[in-house]
């Protein structure tokens, strides 16, 4: 009996990287790889696609993550071992314009069932002024994240549609369908298994809704723009750290701006998040004189994340917006 395969650990894959390239495409055709598993095989672009294809596709589905826990999704390259799962799949889910070299990967497969998640809801604009601040600035400030923000959506567009509950459980929706078209006989338990989880994203989206309702304040720092969905969902502002990569120092001038932004709004917190260095935030607080915190913006799930899955990192992101906007 074939078993069902998971993300792959950081240890295992060091072991199999340790046996060689003639050995990984050797063993491509193993019946723990995808497309040997006699079940609906998935290849999952990162963490929150393969979280979709997992929570509906239940016992049906065989899902194979290309990125490891831990690994910054925009760095991911492909290897010929992840090239061989991917035309062994049945389907593949994935969101263009997030990791260059899965879009090429998938547009050259012989997979059947290509899911693109950034078709199946609206993605939107979101610059580091969203959200009604002044935009003196905007214009340029957005032409530098463009070019900072390594995996900013073809088009401008922001990838991050998961960080909406509303938005995530429309791509939900449209998986389910892509599921139960490619794989038939299992429709019925795609479908349930599909309005359970958009139940659940229905859920977080109230907690979101409540839990932000009574607050003090609406803006939050971020070292990452990933949050522009879920600011405009609940009125909030998210203020980025823009035209920076993650892990670089913020400039003098972008430090007094947020400095003087961050005692007009009463903000208290410069978040990072859990897969890059917190340099960059630690060193703003310190110029301001604010706390840091933890933002995660969910695109992988670590030993050092708040929680096991989406909802429980969710959940903890809730609360660390809380926190920070002073919320009864």
């Amino acid at each position: 009996m074939n078993v069902r395969r998971h993300y792959i650990s950081t240890a295992a894959l060091a072991a199999v990287t340790a046996l060689g390239l003639g050995t990984l495409t050797a063993c491509s055709s193993d019946s723990a790889a995808a497309g040997d598993t006699g079940k609906f095989d998935v290849v999952a672009s990162f963490y929150p696609m393969a979280f979709l294809a997992e929570r509906i596709g239940g016992e049906h589905v065989s899902v194979t993550s290309l990125t490891e826990p831990g690994q910054e999704p925009h760095d991911l390259e492909i290897s010929a071992r992840q090239t061989a799962q991917l035309e062994e799949s049945d389907a593949a889910l994935y969101l263009k314009g997030l990791q260059p070299s899965v879009d090429e990967a998938i547009g050259q497969s012989p997979v059947a069932t290509k899911i693109d998640a950034a078709t199946l809801t609206t993605l939107e604009e979101h610059g580091t002024e969203a959200g009604g601040h002044e935009e003196e600035h905007a214009e340029d400030e957005h032409a530098e994240e463009e070019h900072a923000h390594e995996h900013e959506h073809e088009g401008g567009k922001d990838p991050h549609v998961w960080l909406d509950p509303v938005k995530y459980a429309e791509v939900a929706e449209g998986v389910g369908k892509a599921f139960e078209k490619a794989d038939p006989d299992h429709a019925a338990d795609y479908r349930k298994n599909t309005a359970a989880l958009v139940g659940e994203l229905n859920d977080l989206d109230e907690k979101f809704e409540t839990g932000l309702a009574d607050r003090k304040n609406s803006v939050f720092i971020t070292t990452h723009a990933a949050f522009g969905y879920l600011a405009e969902r609940y009125g909030l502002t998210e203020e980025a750290i823009s035209g920076l990569d993650p892990e670089s120092e913020p400039s003098g001038a972008r430090v007094k701006e947020l400095q003087k932004m961050a005692k007009a709004d009463g903000v208290t917190t410069v978040f990072y998040e859990t897969l890059v260095s917190d340099r960059t935030a630690r060193t703003l607080a310190g110029d301001t004189g604010l706390k840091t915190d933890v933002l995660d913006p969910l695109e992988g799930i670590t030993d050092a994340s708040r929680g096991d899955d989406y909802f429980q990192v969710m959940e903890a992101n809730l609360k660390a917006l809380q926190t920070a906007l002073g919320t009864k």
